[in-house]
């Protein structure tokens, strides 16, 4: 594992960070009847980021409230809730805990636990630094993107819909996209 420190990163801030959901966007896209991908998003989720002054003793946790899933299809939602797949009067939420982070090359990976559907998985987090800098309302701000692929059986989300000329109408891999912007609430001294 590399030793990584904030002079790595230009205007690197270490400190606790909250998530700002008006300025994120937590989306996947799925594949769908073999010839396109669905894209969805949830429209709510908190997270805290605690950077350390050696980046790989940083950590990130998140929730994402399973309810707030959007396609721009509302049946196709309420089915994507139910208990063929979110079953999300049972597990409301997703969640994510940072286990370690290393770096990739020029890249960053975070490890960590992911929660759904009441399974817990290892999953890689491949991320970019996008910046930190000063907000216009004498802040401080930092952006991430980050993105990960998953396969929802590992989750026990198994529902399988087969077509009449082969093939499935829901995908098994799931592509997540996170685009996260964070605003520094304490930095570490």
């Amino acid at each position: 594992m590399t030793s990584m420190t904030e002079t790595t990163i230009p205007g690197y801030v270490a400190g606790t960070w909250t998530i700002d959901p008006v300025h994120s966007d937590v989306s996947f896209t799925v594949k769908h009847m073999m010839v396109s991908k669905v894209r969805g998003h949830f429209r709510t989720f908190t997270g805290t980021l605690v950077t350390s002054p050696e980046i790989n003793q940083s950590s990130v946790t998140a929730e994402i409230d399973l309810a707030s899933f959007n396609t721009n299809n509302e049946q196709r939602d309420t089915h994507i809730r139910s208990k063929d797949f979110f079953e999300v009067e049972t597990h409301p939420t997703m969640t994510f805990r940072s286990t370690g982070i290393r770096a990739d090359g020029e890249a960053h990976v975070i490890e960590g636990d992911l929660t759904l559907h009441g399974v817990t998985k290892t999953v890689p987090l491949a991320v970019e630094v996008n910046g930190f800098a000063p907000d216009a309302y004498g802040g401080y701000r930092a952006g991430f993107s980050a993105s990960t692929v998953i396969n929802r059986n590992d989750f026990g989300i198994d529902i399988k819909m087969p077509m009449d000329g082969g093939g499935v109408v829901v995908g098994d891999k799931i592509n997540i996209h996170l685009e996260i912007e964070a605003v520094l609430d304490q930095p570490t001294s």
